[in-house]
């Protein structure tokens, strides 16, 4: 399958454009000039027809019975021959010599004072014609006399005249101003194939070189950059591509990290599980077997917990893990989940304080609330130093779960959540995966959960539900 080329696809776009704008103005160019030199043909026919009046009219006026010398055609001057045809009451009928070649039937009947335009032919002559209705006055002189009534030159006459003119001249006029419209536009659109193309393959250089630039970038090479391009249109799309290249950055580093803690986990619990069995086996240690076996079971425990966090946290991230949701009176719950950690606070001689009055019951998943709840508070119980109270405060719309915490700083919220990222050195069962399963619980349960330390160095766990989970409790 052969790919579409951009080069291609600007250039038909500018052809067609092109065709369209020119083929388009040169039509309209073309209406415009055939209009107005029709109207100026039109104007002319009528000048010369009205001085044609006015000089037989003289003539009339004269010499009333012969009509005198008769007006010859191209005695008024025009592009082309002439040709007229005049009939007045009384009066017989004056045509021009040669006479008019086409002659409309019963023109005289349809003549009026407006004049009337048509286009006539005659063989494969073209004809301009006018005709119009007057009425002949006789010429007062400047003596203010008029001429000799008795040979009739003051008694005035209804007259209608047919003017024609050869339209050859303007017609060879319009056809060569046709041609040149035509030619113009399909100059320039042959112009246009030859050159658009040359055009737009210079213009889309930078891009070609951009695309050289992008090949050695890539997760071989983390941490490299493309450099702006100093062009409005690639920048934009240079600044996203590094944006990208640095969430993919992000990314990996990540999954290394995540990669090295779980293999740290599993070596750490294997390499235990290998000394504790070297040593006893070649230098017994006089332990009783269920003492060792203990051990053995304990370090067992651990890998199993670690891997049952990673499933548990991967089923939650693929939206595999799916809420059941249903009434959970929440009071009696908590108790239970501050009673499970009481023998770990009691050991570091942590208090933990619960304040404030739940909802009586909360539309939710418990066994994912546990996840989010019980690490929030186990995390409590775990970390705070020796002494300190952690304090679980409730209210209608979430709980927040607040700790001194000496040894955080503001940079490292912004790393709760990750797989395996501990600040302090880890602890017996602890292997970095409690606020990520956290964070993915909540995040299934559609809680927000956040975090942040106040100035007197206590980090507040804040965990809101929505109200729906307190207001549409079903019935049991």
């Amino acid at each position: 399958m052969r790919l579409a080329s951009l080069s291609a696809r600007i250039t038909l776009l500018l052809v067609v454009t092109s065709l369209l704008v020119l083929g388009g103005g040169a039509r309209l160019m073309d209406w415009r000039i055939d209009h107005e030199m029709e109207s100026r043909f039109q104007q002319n026919l009528l000048t010369q027809a009205g001085a044609l009046s006015t000089m037989l009219q003289m003539e009339q006026d004269e010499v009333p019975s012969d009509w005198g010398p008769r007006p010859h055609p191209g005695m008024l001057g025009g592009d082309g021959p002439t040709f007229y045809e005049l009939r007045c009451d009384d009066m017989p009928l004056l045509r021009s010599s040669p006479p008019p070649p086409a002659i409309p039937a019963g023109w005289p009947q349809e003549a009026s004072a407006k004049p009337r335009f048509a286009r006539l032919q005659h063989g494969r002559q073209q004809l301009g014609s006018v005709q119009f209705a007057f009425t002949s006055r006789p010429v007062e002189y400047t003596d203010g006399q008029h001429p000799d009534i008795s040979r009739g030159g003051m008694k005035p006459r209804k007259c209608v005249l047919l003017f024609e003119q050869d339209r050859r001249a303007i017609d060879q006029l319009l056809l060569a101003t046709d041609w040149t419209l035509l030619l113009g536009p399909a100059l320039a659109l042959g112009i246009a194939l030859i050159a658009v193309p040359l055009i737009v393959r210079r213009g889309l250089r930078p891009v070609n070189v951009l695309v050289d630039r992008m090949r050695d970038i890539g997760p071989h090479a983390p941490g490299q950059r493309l450099a702006a391009s100093g062009m409005r249109e690639l920048d934009p799309l240079v600044a996203r591509f590094n944006d990208v290249l640095g969430r993919m950055d992000d990314g990996l580093a990540r999954e290394r990290q995540f990669a090295n803690g779980l293999a740290h986990e599993t070596r750490t619990r294997l390499a235990e599980l290998r000394a504790l069995t070297e040593v006893e086996s070649r230098y017994p240690s006089g332990r009783k077997l269920p003492e060792i076996l203990g051990e053995v079971g304990q370090i067992g425990v651990e890998l199993e917990a670690t891997v049952t966090a990673l499933l548990l946290l991967t089923r939650l991230q693929s939206g595999l893990e799916q809420p059941q949701m249903q009434a959970l009176p929440l009071a009696a719950w908590l108790e239970r989940q501050l009673q499970r950690q009481h023998g770990t606070a009691t050991d570091r001689g942590i208090v933990l304080r619960l304040e404030g009055t739940p909802p009586t019951c909360l539309h939710t998943d418990p066994a994912l609330l546990e996840v989010v709840i019980g690490n929030l508070i186990g995390n409590a119980c775990a970390y705070a130093p020796t002494g300190d109270t952690a304090t679980v405060r409730l209210t209608a719309t979430g709980l927040c779960i607040d700790n001194a915490a000496p040894g955080l700083g503001a940079d490292d919220l912004a790393n709760f959540g990750q797989r395996f990222w501990r600040k302090q050195p880890p602890h017996a069962g602890h292997a970095g995966l409690g606020l990520a399963l956290a964070d993915a619980a909540a995040v299934a349960l559609d809680l927000q959960l956040d975090f942040r330390l106040d100035a007197g160095q206590r980090l507040h766990a804040a965990l809101s539900w929505p109200d729906r989970m307190t207001r549409h409790v079903p019935r049991s």
